[in-house]
């Protein structure tokens, strides 16, 4: 999506002409996002971005000493493309996307995080009370019962919902996930959504409100497993800063860790609000309220603000987003977190 003001990209170009977009990168890693005066954010309409929502609908932004310019992405990559020329001084979204820039840039590191815990792995009903029997085995006497290997839906490889599901197959229950299941990249939430309303898929790796809403509408999907018990701590949607921000505005930055952490509280304290807020910036048509409202329930809606508690899990998804190729080096933490400000303004 375009920025709907005169963004930093358009005056990196006219100022760096010949540089090209190797140069022009430089440059916007140099100088940042936007002025003093301003905050630019880019965002995704996903559930677990919901500290923008209630700090949208609640004018928690109004706080701010800076006009705030949201942009909304419809995924990931797009935010990655826009976030590396420098347009934008905090992106809410996905962690591998975050890691992806980091990699990418090194101008920008996660300050603070909006969920934990937040996948859910479902399959069908019937499949799922064959592994509540038979474990692991399951998968394989589902392909002798059905003639074909159990297949999984969900977002594009290096995902975080494709690279949680990964570790689930082969960490926890010791299979390839290259042969003993299909693996089929669906795009996002919404093929997703709609895989599983029409039975195409045997079962997908996501996070709500898609589980409540499975539940909701008796699609013939249950959960067998959730991120919480195998990965405590499993990181999802972050708050990305750009260093400009982080290092020469940190007035600036600590307000918005602040109005992030307020918005998590209220998040914890007013649950049907939030939920109203998602369905409202989201769209009911896609996220109706008393669908939010109920995801909010669930153990996956695990909203939080500090990024320590997504360290672990964090090291565990930049292992396998560098072993899928979709990082060049295995991030360190130092690479990938600046607590200080999470720390400054929460002590």
């Amino acid at each position: 999506m375009q920025h709907s003001r005169s963004t930093r990209r358009q005056y990196l170009e006219a100022a760096g002409g010949a540089l090209g977009a190797v140069g022009l990168t430089a440059l916007a890693g140099c100088t940042g996002g936007s002025s003093d005066q301003s905050l630019s954010v880019a965002y995704m309409p996903i559930y677990p971005d919901m500290q923008h929502f209630v700090m949208e609908r609640e004018g928690y932004y109004e706080s701010l000493d800076a006009e705030v310019d949201a942009t909304e992405f419809s995924d990931g990559p797009s935010i990655v493309q826009a976030y590396a020329t420098g347009d934008y001084d905090v992106a809410l979204f996905g962690i591998v996307p975050a890691m992806i820039v980091a990699d990418k840039t090194g101008f920008a590191k996660v300050t603070a995080a909006n969920i934990q815990n937040a996948m859910k792995i479902l399959a069908r009903d019937e499949f799922a009370a064959m592994y509540e029997q038979q474990g692991a085995d399951a998968f394989a006497a589902w392909a002798e019962e059905t003639g074909e290997k159990f297949t999984f839906g969900t977002f594009p490889p290096g995902s975080v919902p494709d690279i949680l599901l990964r570790y689930w197959l082969k960490e926890e229950l010791g299979l390839d996930p290259e042969r003993d299941v299909n693996i089929r990249s669906l795009g996002g939430a919404g093929p997703v959504r709609q895989a599983l309303a029409a039975g195409q898929i045997d079962g997908t790796s996501i996070m709500e409100p898609v589980p409540t809403l499975a539940n909701a509408r008796d699609m013939g999907y249950a959960s067998i497993a959730w991120a919480g018990d195998f990965m405590p701590g499993q990181p999802a949607a972050v708050a990305m800063m750009h260093d400009d921000l982080r290092t020469n505005r940190t007035s600036l930055a600590k307000s918005f860790i602040e109005q992030h952490i307020r918005a998590t509280e209220f998040t914890a304290v007013n649950p049907d609000a939030a939920a109203a807020h998602a369905s409202s910036v989201i769209g009911p048509d896609v996220l109706p309220e008393n669908i939010a409202r109920r995801a909010m329930a669930s153990k996956a809606s695990d909203f939080i603000s500090n990024p320590h508690k997504i360290e672990s899990g964090a090291r565990t998804f930049a292992a396998y987003a560098h072993r899928l190729g979709k990082i060049r080096q295995k991030l360190t933490i130092d690479q990938l977190f600046d607590y200080s400000l999470y720390d400054g303004v929460s002590e």
